[in-house]
C-alpha cells in the first residue's frame, strides 16, 4: 500500500479505507472560488458492491492499494459473467457484470481491455477509449439541414443509441467514445 494525494486519484484506482478495498467510479476535483479545493470520490466496495461517496481535501493522503494491471482479450459472455483471456499466458478470468457496468455493450469479440487484479481477483475493468461500430438505423437526411450544429439520433450495431451528424447514413462505420457513447468521427476503414 502507498499513500497518494486525493487529487491524483482517477477512475479505476483502488483505495483502502478502514481496511476495506474500494474502486474509484468517479473522481472530481472541485475548486470553489472561496475555500479549500476538495476531491469528491464515488466509490464501490469490492467485497460486496456497496457504493459510497467520500470527500477529501485535495492535499489529503489516501491509502492506494497495490493492484496488478494486465491486458486481456474478450472471449464471450455467459451466466457466470464476462470471460477474458491473457494473450501471453492463455490464462482465463471471469469478470462479474457489476464490475463492467454500462460498458458491457462495447465489448466485442477480441476487444483488448485492461483488467485490474488484486490478489488474483478481477476488481476493475478499463475499456478502450474508442471503438468502431456500424450505424444500424438512423433518420434520413433532411435537405437544407446544416451539418455544423444539428445532430440526429442513431442506433449502433451493439444496441446503444447515440447522436450523429446529419450526413451519417445507416451502414456507415463510426468511431464512438466508450465512456459516454458519443460520436467522434466516421471510421477510416
Amino acid at each position: 500500500m502507498a499513500k497518494v494525494i486525493a487529487s491524483s486519484l482517477r477512475k479505476g484506482n483502488v483505495v483502502d479505507i478502514d481496511n476495506k478495498l474500494y474502486v474509484v467510479l468517479v473522481a472530481n476535483n472541485i475548486h470553489p472560488g472561496k475555500g479549500t479545493p476538495v476531491t469528491q470520490l464515488d466509490l464501490r466496495r469490492i467485497a460486496d458492491g456497496v457504493k459510497i461517496s467520500e470527500r477529501y481535501r485535495t492535499t489529503e493522503q489516501v491509502e492506494r492499494a497495490f493492484v496488478e494491471e494486465k491486458t486481456y482479450t474478450f472471449l464471450y459472455a455467459d451466466a457466470d459473467g464476462f470471460h477474458f483471456m491473457n494473450p501471453e499466458s492463455y490464462e482465463q478470468v471471469a469478470v462479474l457484470e457489476d464490475i463492467i457496468g454500462d460498458g458491457a455493450p462495447f465489448l466485442t469479440d477480441g476487444a483488448e481491455v485492461q483488467i485490474s487484479l488484486h490478489e488474483g481477483n478481477p476488481i476493475a475493468l478499463q475499456l478502450p477509449q474508442r471503438v468502431t461500430l456500424e450505424i444500424t438505423e438512423t433518420e434520413p437526411v433532411v435537405k437544407g439541414q446544416t451539418a455544423s450544429s444539428s445532430y440526429k439520433p442513431a442506433m449502433l450495431s451493439n444496441g446503444v443509441r447515440t447522436m450523429v451528424p446529419p450526413h451519417i447514413q445507416a451502414g456507415t462505420r463510426v468511431v464512438i467514445m466508450t465512456e459516454d457513447a458519443s460520436y467522434v468521427e466516421r471510421a477510416k476503414d
